[in-house]
């Protein structure tokens, strides 16, 4: 029973109180870190990408039932957040819940989410600055075969991350700024080329996938029900969904930040549905415009938004684009950095790796060695791995730690009735279990490539876990102790 061992929500609070992060973040700062890290890759590439090969214009419907699972999710991890502010945020609440091995497990595949979403913004970033400055694709962009337009901003990005929570802060804020601006620039602007008939049909009939489609490419879901693999059809609706999922997971980095926030228990709930509700609203409007400014099979997948404009002869308006994604794609790639940091530091201090690793900065008062030690597998990642391949892999470990939050919900409500929880979800444990299971449903609506690929990374988890982790946690050492 090691396995499900777990921590007790009191000494999780008594953490919290005397950590050593600094608590610098007001409520503000909050939503910027939300809208920073949410309006990015989806918004900028995502759409054009997803629209060109699984669902056409409907990719609209995509980022709406994207953005209603994220908020079911949202709604769960409020009321952990605000219960039990803290570092690691689903890791944690997995730790207090459902127990040692669970925790581990969520904890892995969150360091798996925010390395892999890193990477995927980094690379678009690079194609945008290449279609910006005119810089040659040998280096920057999807063609390049090492992207070192994408290494480059990790590295400077990571040392922001390492200097200071609120430097950190005040750069996102001035990002975000610049980039909710290119995106209302974008619906109004887009409406002077609007084109009803790029939207018929709204959902492309189903057909088959390219002949160089493998079987493995097909999703998990259709496999399962013997269904032939097809793209397009509502189908390719969901698997756009399950892909652009991707772009809504950053609001969970907010619930990383419980231990530098001022006020937590009022703030982490305002921060999470509040950008999340203004950044669903933001996604949806700019797919809609997107999609009826040029036909969606003649989308670019490096910088849709920017060649749309370049093609309906308005060259100024997609430079402008390039610059405000440029920008609000470095915010992402800050946040995640940051929230990297976060949860390697909660799981070394509960031993689970190392605790060296979680030491923090006397100077900077940030865990500069877990987050330089992950911009350094990021760069890796960035130069090598293509957007696409990269982007399911987020999506999948997304997903996984929702399910596990909304399970934990119901489950912390039974077992701690007693706990503060000055945010509530409605309808518990109804709302938490229809949550779970549409996280599930999104998770095999990806394809059988991106599964095997999650299961090596979970079996790799598993191995350090079982050889080290168990051993060192700090509840092991406590027993010993006893």
């Amino acid at each position: 029973m090691s396995l499900l061992r777990t921590l007790p929500v009191e000494d999780i609070l008594a953490r919290g109180e005397h950590s050593d992060l600094k608590r610098r973040l007001t409520g503000k700062d909050l939503v910027g870190f939300g809208i920073g890290v949410i309006i990015g890759t989806g918004v900028f590439t995502l759409a054009g990408v997803e629209a060109k090969q699984h669902a056409g214009p409907a990719v609209v419907l995509s980022f709406l039932i994207g953005g209603i699972v994220a908020a079911l999710a949202a709604l769960c991890y409020a009321e952990l957040a605000a219960s039990v502010p803290t570092a690691g945020s689903a890791y944690t609440y997995a730790y207090a819940t459902l127990g040692e091995l669970f925790a581990w497990i969520i904890g892995w595949d969150l360091v798996l989410e925010f390395s892999l979403g890193v990477a995927v913004v980094a690379r678009s970033w690079s194609g945008y600055v290449a279609n910006l400055l005119g810089l040659p694709g040998e280096f920057f962009g999807e063609d390049a075969p090492v992207n070192l337009g994408a290494v480059l901003i990790i590295a400077v990005l990571a040392a922001v991350a390492v200097a200071g929570i609120r430097e950190s802060s005040w750069l996102t804020n001035g990002l975000v700024v610049i980039k909710v601006s290119v995106c209302a620039l974008v619906v109004v602007a887009g409406l002077f080329f609007f084109n009803g008939a790029n939207l018929d049909p709204f959902v492309p009939p189903a057909q088959p996938p390219e002949a160089s489609a493998s079987a493995l490419e097909q999703p998990l879901l259709q496999a399962l029900a013997g269904v032939e693999q097809s793209v397009y059809g509502f189908g390719g609706v969901l698997t756009a969904a399950a892909v652009v999922f991707f772009a809504y997971t950053g609001f969970e980095a907010l619930a990383n930040l419980g231990e530098e926030t001022r006020r937590p228990q009022r703030d982490l709930p305002v921060g999470l549905l509040g950008s999340l509700i203004s950044c669903t609203l933001i996604y949806v409007l700019v797919a809609i415009v997107l999609a009826a400014m040029i036909d969606y099979r003649q989308l670019d997948e490096g910088a849709p938004l920017a060649a749309a404009f370049q093609t309906v002869g308005q060259p100024w308006v997609a430079a402008l684009i390039s610059l405000g994604a440029v920008t609000g794609l470095t915010s992402v790639m800050l946040v995640n950095l940051v929230t990297i940091g976060r949860i390697g530091f909660a799981m070394g201090r509960d031993g689970l790796l190392p605790q060296r690793i979680s030491r923090v900065h006397r100077r900077w008062g940030t865990p500069h060695r877990v987050t330089i030690g992950a911009a350094v597998l990021v760069m890796l990642l960035a130069a090598f791995v293509p957007i696409s391949e990269l982007s399911d892999m987020v999506s999948i470990g997304a997903l996984s730690g929702f399910l596990i939050v909304c399970v934990a919900v119901p489950v912390l409500r039974r077992t701690r009735p007693e706990l503060a929880r000055p945010f509530r979800v409605p309808l518990s444990p109804a709302l938490p279990v229809v949550a779970a299971l549409a996280c599930l449903y999104l998770m095999a609506n990806l394809d059988i490539i991106t599964w095997l690929r999650f299961a090596a990374w979970l079996v790799l988890g598993l191995a350090i876990y079982f050889l080290y982790g168990r051993r060192h946690a700090r509840l092991a050492t406590a027993q010993v102790d006893r």
